[in-house]
């Protein structure tokens, strides 16, 4: 598989790899001599309709790089959890399916903030926190200034817990053990970027 990085925008995603991902499909392909973020974004943060927008270049390191410098970055870090029935922990929040997750605290590690974040939204206890899953990172606006979120994402285990209580002062009005052939009901309603989580399970 190439190496890409991905920032999500709302629902759009810019693609970042020196080699075409053989699973992309509908995206169009943007002109790296012409490529400028400051102006990409304002383009593509309102667009109506979800496109994925692909920069095929050798240097994408190092766009990726300027595009993280030219703004501040914010961390926080999260999980994908099941159960001993094989099933997984999602959240509802704000209209959408959703991933437990939440910024880091100051002198906190990403796999701390990941335990504390899901034990906090969910109601549940943590038994295991594993190896990490992999980061994503999405832009945003704080104020009106554009922010980059990175999260990190970690394998979790939390066995025999009782009702999930989910935390409602964080908008979140439900939290529910989901079956991996039950997905399409997230899938259906969720972030582009949630989706790209969830696929380890699927595949």
């Amino acid at each position: 598989m190439p190496q890409i990085y991905k920032i999500y925008i709302n629902e759009t995603v810019l693609i970042l790899t020196d080699s075409i991902p053989p699973d992309l499909e509908d995206y169009q392909e943007l002109n790296v001599r012409e490529f400028k973020f400051s102006k990409f974004y304002p383009n593509v943060k309102a667009l109506e309709t979800p496109k994925s927008f692909l920069l095929l270049t050798k240097d994408f390191k190092d766009i990726f790089k300027k595009i993280k410098k030219s703004m501040e970055l914010i961390k926080a870090a999260g999980g994908l959890v099941s159960n001993e029935e094989n099933k997984y922990l999602f959240i509802f929040r704000k209209g959408k399916w959703d991933l437990p997750k939440g910024k880091l605290d100051k002198g906190e590690s990403f796999k701390t903030a990941a335990v504390r974040e899901v034990e906090e939204e969910c109601g549940v206890r943590i038994d295991s926190c594993g190896e990490k899953i992999c980061k994503t990172y999405h832009i945003y606006e704080d104020y009106g200034v554009p922010v980059i979120k990175k999260t990190v994402w970690y394998w979790m285990r939390a066995d025999n817990q009782p009702d999930l209580v989910p935390q409602l002062e964080e908008s979140i009005t439900e939290a529910k053990w989901l079956a991996a052939g039950d997905f399409m009901l997230v899938r259906e309603n969720t972030y582009p970027l949630i989706r790209d989580v969830i696929k380890v399970i699927e595949y």
